[in-house]
C-alpha cells in the first residue's frame, strides 16, 4: 500500500447538490424548496421555537425550579465521618486533604448523623444543634 494509492471507502464521499441546472437533474426550476412561501424565498428563515404566532411552547409552560449558587460551593459532613478521622483539629483544608469535601467548596456544616466518642476542634466549619450537643458532650469544641 502506497500512499498516492489511498482512496476513501465506497459511499464514504458524495457529491455535492447542483441545483437549479434544469428539469432533468431532479433539482430544477424550484431547486428542492417547493412552491411559494417564507422557507422558499432567499433570506426567509423561521426563529427557533416560532410557531406561526401561537404562543410558543417555551412561553406557554410555568417556569419551575431554583438552583442555588450557594449550594454549588456549600457540603456536609456527618459525625461518624468525623470520629473516622485521625486529627483532632478540623478546618476545611482537612476534609479536603481526607477527600470529604471535593477542592471547590468553601462552606461546611456539620450534621447530627451517627455518633462520635472522641474530642474534636472544629474551626471554620458550621455545625447543627443537635451536631454541637454531640461533639460538646464529647469534650470537643465548635468556633465558627
Amino acid at each position: 500500500m502506497n500512499l498516492n494509492t489511498l482512496k476513501p471507502a465506497d459511499g464514504e464521499k458524495t457529491s455535492r447538490k447542483r441545483v437549479g441546472r434544469g428539469m432533468g437533474s431532479g433539482t430544477g426550476k424550484t431547486c428542492g424548496r417547493g412552491h411559494k412561501g417564507q422557507k422558499s424565498r432567499s433570506g426567509g428563515f423561521i426563529k427557533i421555537g416560532f410557531e406561526g404566532g401561537q404562543m410558543p411552547l417555551q412561553r406557554r409552560l410555568p417556569k419551575i425550579g431554583f438552583t442555588s449558587r450557594i449550594s454549588r460551593v456549600t457540603s456536609q459532613v456527618t459525625l461518624s465521618q468525623l470520629d473516622k478521622l485521625s486529627e483532632t483539629d478540623i478546618n476545611i483544608d482537612v476534609l479536603k486533604q481526607h477527600n470529604l469535601v471535593t477542592k471547590n467548596i468553601l462552606r461546611v456544616k456539620v450534621m447530627l448523623s451517627g455518633e462520635i466518642n472522641r474530642a474534636v476542634n472544629l474551626s471554620g466549619i458550621r455545625a447543627t444543634k443537635g451536631a454541637t450537643a454531640a461533639i460538646e458532650a464529647a469534650k470537643g469544641t465548635v468556633s465558627e
